[in-house]
């Protein structure tokens, strides 16, 4: 979501009869008092939106993921904000307007419409659910003619039907029918938006062990982003959307080693190998090519170590430890910690990043927790309780745990050490994580593995062709 755009659009009359008060000057003189319920308070509104004929009912309420509200965190808030809304219907391109100052209110349209979406083009600081049959007609819209909204407004579309999820509000399921749309997105913004909730989803599954389920996930990804991966220049150019949407799709392809990616980046690998490194590679690809080096080249993991011991590679040594990590050559990830620890061949403070690299590493993550608990002390002596470093790597190594038996073994092993270091704050926060992590699998998992077997996805498919079931 956008910043508030409380002052975009004042003095422009809402078109259309309103009950609600029409979002103009003079509606809004009292800024103090509209600012005060966005600084004031914490979080940010839903706004539920419920269409009844021509009548538009709406209520605020404070977001809150669905596993705050089952643990009774969610219950005692009454924040109320003064929203100015914002919404476009498929009568009308014309941004219109709404002031909400109340839990709810309603106002009318001038004649029933198809659909209606709301925080147009991300300017305002709220999300907004549709419930089950607003969500039905704006998922139809997006299959039928995406072009009829703006791309921030798809992407908006796409980070609210998730957030709605973690809300509690919509199922798994409806998130993942609105995502089919995504095989026709060409714009950067919505396809971003759309691979980062895909693969928040898939990280998950990484650590749940679920090889089935996950290999299932990640061909659909494929099947949805192979035409823009496909598309992608190898190069730097570009707006810095298009930046960011090269470098993401590009290393999701070559790490998960989806063949035409390999074939591109295993010949850049080779030409940048033969001239010992001197070859310039634009920077947006540099990960990508690293990470088909280390798979396809006998030498490529020793060789790009050699470079990241070179004061001339500094600027990119994030780059090159993250591809280092994601090897599956365990031997390999268990010495790279090590040295690390002894601060000989690695200095030691590289070693948060690299037991947090080889703690996202499907083939890692097991080691980066054992080498966590089996070396605590030496790590509390070198980075000191209550450290970022140390902080980061508790709850890095921890984030994507969901099942009962990680989350028994987090709270076993912190609960065994000094209460200086069981009580600390990080220690706390991945427990926390963990735990919601939890719930949203339980709750989510069976309709996943329901929705991916309903649309025909087979787990080995990484081709770069689609099915016409989907």
């Amino acid at each position: 979501m956008g910043t508030s755009s409380i002052g975009i659009g004042i003095g422009m009359p809402l078109q259309g009869q309103a009950q609600a008060k029409h979002w103009t000057k003079s509606s809004i003189q009292d800024v103090k008092t509209i600012m005060n319920t966005w600084t004031v308070q914490k979080g940010f509104p839903i706004v539920t939106v419920t269409v009844k004929g021509k009548n538009i009912h709406l209520q605020q309420e404070t977001y809150k993921k669905d596993s705050e509200m089952s643990t009774g965190q969610g219950q005692r808030s009454k924040n109320l904000w003064h929203i100015p809304l914002t919404y476009i219907t498929n009568n009308s391109a014309d941004i219109h307007r709404v002031l909400l100052q109340t839990e709810t209110d309603e106002f009318s349209l001038p004649k029933e419409v198809e659909w209606i979406k709301f925080n147009v083009k991300m300017n305002g600081y709220y999300t907004v659910h549709y419930g089950d049959d607003g969500w039905d007609a704006l998922i139809r819209l997006l299959r039928k003619n995406h072009h009829a909204l703006d791309s921030k407004d798809r992407a908006n579309l796409i980070n609210s039907v998730f957030q709605m999820v973690s809300a509690g509000k919509l199922s798994i399921t409806k998130a993942l029918d609105l995502t089919l749309y995504l095989r026709e997105e060409i714009e950067n913004t919505p396809a971003l938006q759309g691979l980062n909730e895909l693969s928040t989803l898939y990280k998950l599954l990484e650590k749940r062990d679920m090889t089935d389920t996950k290999e299932q996930l990640e061909a659909y990804i494929f099947k949805l982003f192979h035409t823009l991966i496909d598309k992608q220049s190898w190069d730097d150019e570009g707006t810095v959307s298009e930046r960011m949407l090269r470098s993401s799709l590009l290393t999701f392809a070559c790490v998960r080693k989806y063949q035409p990616c390999v074939d591109k980046g295993k010949e850049f690998f080779r030409k940048w190998k033969h001239s010992n490194g001197t070859l310039h590679l634009p920077s947006d690809i540099k990960t990508a090519v690293y990470a088909v080096g280390i798979q396809t080249d006998n030498e490529g993991w020793d060789f790009l170590f050699s470079k990241y011991q070179l004061p001339e590679f500094s600027t990119e040594k994030n780059e090159i430890e993250f591809v280092l990590c994601r090897t599956q050559n365990k031997e390999k990830l268990q010495w790279l910690m090590d040295q690390g620890l002894q601060g000989d061949v690695i200095k030691t403070q590289e070693l948060p990043s690299i037991v947090i690299y080889v703690g996202g590493n499907p083939d890692g993550y097991h080691l980066a927790w054992n080498f966590l608990k089996q070396n605590w002390q030496k790590l509390v002596e070198k980075f000191e309780l209550g450290s970022h470093s140390l902080a980061n790597m508790i709850t890095h190594v921890t984030g994507k745990y969901s099942s009962k038996e990680q989350l028994v073994e987090v709270k076993s092993f912190f609960s065994s050490l000094d209460k200086r270091s069981s009580e600390l704050r990080a220690v706390h926060q991945a427990v926390e994580t963990i735990e919601e992590n939890r719930r949203w699998m339980d709750k989510h998992l069976e309709n996943i593995k329901s929705w991916l077997k309903a649309h025909h996805i087979m787990g080995s498919d990484k081709s770069n062709t689609v099915s016409e079931e989907l």
